[in-house]
Parts: structure tokens; sequence; C-alpha cells
């Protein structure tokens, strides 16, 4: 069911008509009757659903009631590291069999093959497995088998482990876990939550025997505790029968122990708590109002939908009221809100939260506590509710259109949710008939009452979290203050501003396709327009309710010099925050409701673009937005001094972030130290102007003729011509041929080496070390390269992962650049162990060296080509792959969707040819090699 919530929160328009009958909110919820599910003897559950989303491929999970709550504090961790050991070794794939097995058929670790630890629970994943072969199919099921029962838990393969884990352990440690760490104590007091954060003891990690972690699985990973999940195109009678012949075999733990439930202990005290740390950057307050969760038995009602139709509102509502606050001159915080939502299993919250500016933490405070007094006292208005009405209402009938379109995980959620806290899970036709009626029936006052409900003073903790140096914090005793305050504060009823604008009011003159190009590679049609615009169409109906437009042009920020940098970078983010023509940032949201129109501005290094999205319906809608930010921008300097001000405050003691120094050392270095590399801070903040802003905005975005605009979507020709004359056809135009200017922004030659000190909390090193060579761009050379850094992946997870225990994993990027220059790089990142950052990045080396002089095995090269087959032929089946197709081909002159392009390259390739392209990239490349260490 939590699918079915996110799907109808989009903004759309929907008029209903008729009556609406009698809503029986106590009748029970009819299960999705497109799900085949059952228990086995032994207590195993099975959830099994036929989806062709997407067409030929599967995704088999196996979900368990068990986590880190369950561990003892001698199995502190374990929970999670018996996750690990699943890939470790099982009775039928010993070693790294699942691995092996699968990533010659385009599964991937990581990507596909996948698990998660929680507190309460842990899954594992086998996500998109080809459906083409049936031993495929049973080769996937005998890895749920045995994830279920079969580990083998081998002392050589845990002592292995122990180091990557570790590893992890370094990676988590960042300033928020560690915030996390002091909070969750107070926060959860009195109770197992405030001791399990599942990455564990990193003593009982690095020396627990060998029986500890046998003894935890032997007592929890049991069939009474499991259910798998398997959604896909596939026979659903047939695996049926397979997973009943199999996992009935598994056989149930005599006297099991009973799995808990774990409470979070009640106080009528209110608890504080403060959380800092050296390297925490901004202020912040929480307050958590703990509340009990809906019953089991309550949740298989329609009363259980309208009342989280009725939080939804809530939330949306109030984070409406927070948006306006945030348009507004010098807003009173960097960031707030307040709403309902789920907390840990049996339990939800009413959570108040606020980010602050330096050193006003009071203000903060006071200013979201009197946006919440506001709502408590007066509740919402009937305008503001009946916008989140109509909102919810389309979005939910453009989820119906897209119904067919829901993604195996998707479901697969749905039937998490149910086994692990019985979340309903009912057939969208139901959901979409019983929502329809339920909601014109939710009146204002019952929306309005949840602040009452929610605000309470039982169960309440604050904490605030900041810098541990150079901050001052608000005490328990001055937040109770600020809390009685407001308390007693005379408040004004919300003002809610009701209009009936259009976007565009006047006529607009239009202009005619003068010519039609047709374009048989892609069953497109190129219209030229009589004011030089070009628009490229396609109809593609894989995405049944959607519209997407986008559109180039050459020049973006590199036509600007230094002192216009700052406000060129952040011309978009800032426009996009005033408004357009007529209308302020709020009064453009509500115009806009029951439209699900959206069109933005883009400003590149080398380009521009003005692009959108839209249902088919809301098409014209879109466009007129386009060519509002086109030819009515607006420039609202109190939207602007808003964004100013938060963003100020957002950085202060940035400078002292280790993340921020390392960063922007890896940006002064990879650049060479050129002088239109400019780091955010105060300085880079002085030289934006909303002045500067609209000159390089009014500048980009306009000029029509210097655009090609493309449109890809489920919309009839004979709908997009007229409207496409009409709005893109009126845009101005000046007959410009701009094209990028090259500044010359290279890396540094030859090879470059640093270590650099940081003042780090945790001792953790970071390892960078960047190949890059100008060389010819080609698709061929292309493929190369990401297969190389496909091998070179699965060789540093197996060599300094695996079995070095030395990381918790390598990121190996490839990356080309076509213009302003040819060039072609691999990037390769890993923290670990200072003492171990020289030596571990001599493996980097050394695989390099390897693969130059020996070429990859066959093995190695079946692996990554059928994972790279796989990811191309699904993406075809989306809108976006064709978008990404035409516009490709105008701008670089390449179609992707050319066999040539990809299958006659791919299939050619031999092992050889990668070995000579590493050649080509590692010798004789400027290298950077980095060591970001902590300070002795």
């Amino acid at each position: 069911m939590k699918r079915l919530f996110i799907l109808i929160t989009f903004s759309c328009l929907l008029f209903l008509q008729g009556s609406f009958a009698q809503v029986d909110l106590q009748a029970p919820l009819p299960q999705d009757p497109n799900i085949v599910t059952g228990k086995l003897p032994n207590g195993i559950v099975y959830y099994l659903r036929h989806n062709e989303e997407p067409k030929g491929r599967a995704s088999f999970y196996i979900i368990r009631n068990a986590g880190a709550l369950l561990e003892n504090d001698e199995q502190d961790g374990l929970a999670h590291f018996l996750e690990h050991m699943a890939f470790q070794g099982t009775k039928n794939f010993p070693g790294k069999g699942i691995i092996t097995s699968l990533e010659k058929h385009g599964v991937s670790f990581g990507r596909n093959i996948n698990a998660y630890t929680a507190q309460n629970e842990t899954v594992y994943n086998l996500s998109d497995v080809p459906t083409n072969s049936e031993s495929l199919l049973d080769t996937c099921l005998l890895i749920l088998h045995d994830w279920s029962y079969y580990l083998t838990l081998e002392d050589d393969e845990i002592d292995a482990e122990r180091g990557v884990i570790t590893e992890e352990w370094r990676t988590r440690r960042t300033p928020q876990f560690r915030i996390q760490k002091q909070m969750f104590p107070v926060l959860f007091k009195d109770s197992k939550y405030a001791i399990r954060d599942v990455i564990g003891n990193l003593d009982v990690i690095k020396n627990f025997k060998y029986q500890t972690i046998r003894d935890f699985y032997h007592e929890w990973y049991r069939t009474d505790l499991e259910a798998i999940a398997i959604v896909g195109d596939f026979d659903v009678a047939k695996m049926e029968q397979k997973v009943k012949e199999l996992f009935s075999k598994i056989p149930a733990v005599e006297n099991p122990t009973p799995r808990p439930f774990y409470e979070i202990p009640e106080h009528d005290e209110m608890y504080y708590c403060l959380a800092t740390d050296k390297e925490v950057q901004q202020s912040s307050i929480q307050i958590v109002t703990l509340l009990p969760g809906t019953p089991a038995t309550e949740k298989n009602k329609l009363a259980y939908f309208k009342d989280n139709i009725i939080n939804s509102f809530y939330n949306q509502m109030a984070g409406a009221r927070i948006s306006e606050m945030m348009q507004k001159g010098n807003p009173p915080f960097i960031n707030g809100g307040f709403g309902f939502d789920g907390f840990v299993r049996g339990y939800n919250a009413y959570n108040i939260n606020t980010t602050a500016k330096p050193n006003e933490e009071d203000v903060a405070l006071e200013a979201i506590l009197t946006e919440n007094e506001r709502i408590r006292r007066f509740g919402f208005t009937p305008s503001e509710l009946e916008r989140v009405k109509t909102n919810m209402l389309v979005g939910l009938e453009s989820a119906y259109k897209e119904k067919d379109k829901t993604g195996n995980e998707s479901y697969i959620g749905e039937m998490q949710a149910n086994f692990l806290e019985q979340e309903p899970i009912v057939d969208f036709d139901f959901y979409y008939n019983a929502v329809k009626q339920i909601i014109p029936t939710i009146t204002v006052e019952e929306v309005s009452a949840r602040a009452k409900e929610w605000n309470t003073d039982k169960n309440r903790t604050v904490v605030v979290s900041g810098p541990s140096e150079n901050a001052k914090h608000l005490t328990r005793e001055e937040v109770t203050a600020i809390m009685d305050k407001v308390a007693k504060k005379e408040i004004e009823p919300y003002r809610d501003e009701v209009t009936d604008a259009t976007l565009i009011s006047e006529e607009l003159p239009g202009s005619k396709i003068v010519s039609t190009k047709k374009l048989p590679l892609f069953d497109a049609e190129e219209w030229t327009l009589a004011n030089g615009a070009k628009v490229v169409f396609r109809k593609a109906d894989y995405e049944k309710d959607a519209v997407s437009l986008t559109s180039y042009s050459k020049g973006g920020t590199s036509l600007y010099d230094i002192d216009m940098l700052p406000s060129a970078n952040n011309a978009a983010a800032f426009v996009g925050a005033y408004g357009l023509g007529d209308f302020d940032a709020t009064t453009l949201r509500k115009i806009l409701i029951g439209k699900m129109a959206f069109c933005g501005v883009s400003i590149n290094g080398l380009s521009e673009s003005v692009s959108g999205s839209s249902t088919p319906q809301d098409f014209e809608t879109m466009l007129q937005l386009l060519y509002l930010r086109f030819e009515k921008p607006r420039f609202d300097k109190e939207a602007h001094e808003a964004m100013m001000s938060r963003t100020r405050a957002s950085i202060a003691n940035m400078e002292k972030n280790p993340q921020k120094i390392m960063k922007d050392s890896i940006s002064l270095i990879m650049s060479n130290y050129n002088p239109r590399t400019l780091l955010f801070n105060e300085k880079y903040l002085d030289q934006i102007s909303i002045e500067k802003i609209e000159q390089v905005y009014r500048d980009r975005i306009k000029d029509a003729s210097d655009f090609t605009f493309f449109i890809v979507g489920n919309i009839d020709t004979e709908t997009v011509k007229p409207l496409v004359e009409k709005y893109i056809g009126s845009l101005k135009s000046e007959n410009r041929k701009e094209t990028w200017r090259d500044n010359h922004v290279r890396g540094p030659k030859g090879k470059t080496v640093k270590e650099i000190e940081l003042e780090l909390t945790t001792p953790k090193s970071s390892v960078i070390t960047n190949f890059s060579k100008d060389m010819k761009y080609s698709v061929y050379n292309n493929i190369c390269n990401n297969i190389l850094e496909g091998i070179l992946d699965l060789r540093y997870t197996e060599n300094i992962r695996e079995k070095e225990g030395g990381t918790y994993g390598v990121g190996v990027q490839a990356g080309s650049v076509r213009e302003p220059y040819s060039n072609y790089s691999m990037t390769m990142s890993f923290d670990c162990d200072p003492d171990k950052a020289q030596h571990l990045k001599s493996l980097i080396y050394a695989e390099l060296d390897k693969i130059m002089k020996e070429a990859p095995t066959p093995e190695e090269m079946n692996k990554v080509i059928a994972n790279m087959k796989k990811n191309h032929e699904q993406s075809k089946n989306h809108n976006s792959y064709w978008m990404n197709c035409i516009t490709s081909y105008y701008i670089s002159g390449v179609n992707p969707n050319d066999p040539k392009n990809f299958d006659h390259i791919v299939d050619k390739l031999q092992p050889k040819d990668i070995q000579k392209f590493a050649q080509s990239l590692f010798k004789g490349a400027d290298v950077v090699d980095l060591i970001f260490k902590p300070k002795q």
C-alpha cells in the first residue's frame, strides 16, 4: 500500500461527476487477486505475482523478520555480519558461487544482487533476472533456498569478512552517524533500539568466536520468520509448484525462540538531548512525539485508507505553508517542517524540525513552533484542503493510467510491508475506486483535528544537534521557555490568498510550421517554424500518461568571464525559486493546482536547455510555462534575498568541514588550479547578484532560432502541432549562430602525487587515483571504456575488498569528454585504514599493469557484456530511451538505437581489444594520485 500512497501525490486536476455512495469504513479490504500467496507447513510464507514491467525480467526476494534488535551484547553487529556471509558460501554455491553463477547472465553484484539489514529485518534480493532461461530461474530459487537455511559459515570466510565490515564501519561513521549515536540513547531510552545501530560494535566484529555467529544464525534464520516474494514475467502456477517442492523440504526449527516485539517505554517527562560533532556544520532542533502505530487488526479496513489520506493531506498543507515562508525575505531558518510519519515498527511520530542559522537556534525554534501552533489553534482553511484534494485525485487518475507500468520492486515492497507489518495489499482498481469515494468525504475539521491529537506533552523528546566548537546551543531550560512563550503567544490565523489567475492572458501571435522532415530512424518528424525554431516530435506510449520535452542550445556558462561565473553557475537554480511572469513561486503553485505540468531551465558549461514534463492532457500548460520561461522570466528580489540568506547560513562553518576541504582540493587539483575553478564559500556568494543572474538568464534563454526542441510522449501529432505553433512559434528569434567557448580548463600534465592531511574524528584515508588521456572520441572507445570499467570493478572487488578485506568497496568510474576537447579517463576511489592506504593503492596500479600485459579472461568479458546487453535492451521500453536516442543524434551525430553503435561492436569485441584499449588509455596518461589522511 505504500506504493499507492506515493502515487497519489502528484499535482493534477480531476473533475468528479455524480454523487458518492456512503462509504463503509469498517469494510474489510480484499487482497489483490493478482497475488498468489500461501504458507508452507514449515511456516514459510510465499508471495508470487506475474508482472511484465520490465518484460522478460523477474525479481526474487527473501524477507526475514529478524534484524539487529535480536542480537545479545556478544552478537552486536552480527545480524549485519551474517547478511554478508550469505554471499560467502552456501550448501549449493560454495565460496563466491552465488555471484559467479549469476553475473554470467548479466545479473551483477551490488546492482542486482544485494541485501540489507535493519533493526527489525534482513532482506536479500536478486533483481532484474532474465526469465528466458528456465535453468536460471531454478538457480535463483536454489539461491533463496540456501539463503533460507544453508549458509556454510566457514571459519576462513568469516575471518576474511571481518576486514570488509571493519571498513564498512569506518565508511559509515559520518558526522550524521555520530550524532545519531548520541541521540538514540535518549530518543529510545530504556529500549533496545537505543543500543543496536546495525553496524555494531567494532570490538565484537573483530573478535567474536565463530560459534557466536552460528548461534545467532540457528536461532533466528528459520522458516517461521521468513517470506519469499517473487514477481516478474513468468508462469505463476509453475513457479508456485517449484516453490512448494523446493522450500517445503527445509526443516522447521523445533521449540523456536519467540520473536519479541520491542517496545519503547512511555514517558511523561520531556527528554532532552544535546548531540554535537566537530565535523557538523549546522545546528538543528528536532522535536519528536512518539505515537502508537495502528494495530494490525485495524489495517485491513477502509478506515485505514482514510486515516492515511488525512495524514497525507496534513503533511502537504503544512509543507506548503513552510514553503511559502521560505520565499519571504530573510526567513527565520535555513529550512524547517513538521508532520506525521512512521517511526519504527509499531510506532508513529509527529516530528517538528528546523535547521537554524548560525547562533539563531532560538529564532528558528520559535518560528517553527509558531507555525505549528497556528495550525493547532486554527487548523487549515477549506481552500487549502481543496487544493490537496485536487492534487491527490488527479495524481490517482494518472497513476491509474500508468498502473501497468508498476515495476517488480514496487510490488515486492508491498509484499514485504504485508509480511513484516501487516500492511494491506489491494488491487489497484479497488484502491482507485475506494479513494475516489473517500476523498470528497474528508472535511477540513477532520484534518485540522490531527494537530491537537499529535501535539501532546507525553512521549516528547527534544534533540538539539550541531557543531561542537564555536557554537552556542539551546539548553533544556531554554527550549522549555520558548515552548511556553509560543503557547501563550498571540497568533493570527493563516490567511490563504486564493487566485483565479491564468498563466497567459494575452493573445499570442504564433508562427506556422514552414517545413517538415521525416525521420524514419526514430519514427519521428522534424518541424521548422517560421521563427526559426526546430521541433522534433516522436509519439511514444511506453508511459501512457507522460510527455517529455527538452531543448538544446550551445553556449552555456563557457561564454562568461570569471567575475560572472558565480551568477551564471547558479542562475537556473535561483530563477527557479523566483516564480514566473507576474506570479511569485507561491502563487504559481496555486495556479498549477490540478495540473501535472513542469518546465525548468538548466544552464550548463557548454549549453543551455529548457525542459519539461506533463501528462498528455496538460501538454498545453507545459508549453505555456515554456513560453513564460523564455519571454516572461521573473526576477523577484524578495525571493532572491531569501535564497541568499539561507544559502549564506548553510555554508557557515563549511571551511572547517573535512569533506568540503577534500572536495575543494580535488576540484582545484583536477583543473590544475585554473582560475575558473571557483570554491563555494562566502567570497563566491558575494559575487552573486540578481542583476548578474538576470543578465545571464536573458542572454542564454532567448532566441528560439538557436534552440532545437525535442518532444516525446503519448500524444497525437494533430494535438501537438497547433500547440507548438502557438507557443514555441511565439518565441522571439534573433537568428544567432552561437557555440561554446573553449576556456582551456584542463587537468595537470604528467603525474601529480599529493598527500593531504585532514582533521578527522574517525581515522580514515580516502584514496583517489585518476588516469586521463586525450584520445579520439568514438562510440567504439566509449564501449571499450565502459567494459574496462566493469572488468576493473570485478577485479578490485575480488582482490581489494574480498581477499584483502581492505575496503568496503572500490569505486571505478569511466569518463569521457567530447567537447571542448576529446578525452577519456578512469578513476578509482576508496576509503580504508590509513595504515593500509599505500599498500592498497599499489594494488590499484598492479591491476592496471596486469590488464595491459594480459588480456581479460573470456569469463570477465562475458560477465560485463551480458550486464551491458541486459541493461541496454531493458532501457528500450521507456520514453526516455527514445528521447536520449534523438537528442544524441542531433547533438553528437550518434544514434544509440542503431545496431552499429552497440550490438555490432559488442558482439565482435575480444579480450585483446580491451587490453589494447587499456594500453592506449593508461600508457602515457596524465595521472592524479591523491591520499587524504588524518593529521598525526
